[in-house]
């Protein structure tokens, strides 16, 4: 299912312009609830240490993706080579960080994502409307780790006796924000090829 949402608008006013695509997915979810006194600039997933280390890992990815645009001009069979290799070691990567920190079979969850939100299923007592959440969200088959800070916008019962729970982000880096947009737009190809 692809439409386009505004997650900050209550459910029931919602037109039917929508301001981004939306996908059915099923991807790795860790969700925190945040005390409303808390300043939204607070690290609530406890992942500072690994900051520099991504601060790196862009500014060498940049690196060497300028590298390469002016190498395809001399030489399209070793920059085809290095391409491969750079890719192998992003593939290499991913799985060392999944074995080092696997997520639990109740971590796995089907959503509705968005660059501009998330809903997902939860027991109806859990959320309320206008609860802050730190998110983290493990996009498969890439496994990137956006993180954002959701408000939730509604809460919904459904048939099962849970609710599904419909949230907006508040607070979202760019490349975090890139990365969701990303995975969309990989999803909707992978549907598209599967036609």
């Amino acid at each position: 299912m692809q439409t386009r949402e505004t997650p900050t608008e209550p459910a029931d006013d919602l037109p039917e312009r929508r301001d981004f695509f939306r996908i059915e997915d099923r991807i790795g979810l860790e969700v925190r609830k945040l005390p409303q006194s808390a300043r939204l600039d607070d690290n609530f997933l406890n992942d500072d240490h690994l900051e520099s280390l991504r601060a790196e890992f862009r500014r060498l990815d940049q690196d060497i993706k300028s590298q390469l645009a002016s190498l395809a001009d001399q030489d399209r069979l070793f920059t085809g080579l290095i391409k491969s290799l750079n890719g192998k070691l992003d593939t290499l990567a991913r799985i060392m960080a999944f074995q080092q920190n696997p997520l639990q079979p109740d971590d796995w969850q089907d959503v509705t994502l968005s660059e501009g939100g998330l809903a997902f299923s939860a027991s109806p007592q859990a959320w309320q409307t206008g609860d802050r959440l730190a998110v983290r969200m493990t996009l498969p088959p890439e496994l990137f780790q956006p993180r954002a800070i959701a408000q939730v916008m509604d809460v919904q019962a459904d048939e099962t006796g849970g609710a599904r729970v419909h949230t907006g982000f508040i607070r979202i880096q760019d490349g975090d924000r890139q990365q969701i947009a990303r995975h969309v737009m990989r999803w909707q190809i992978r549907q598209r090829q599967k036609e």
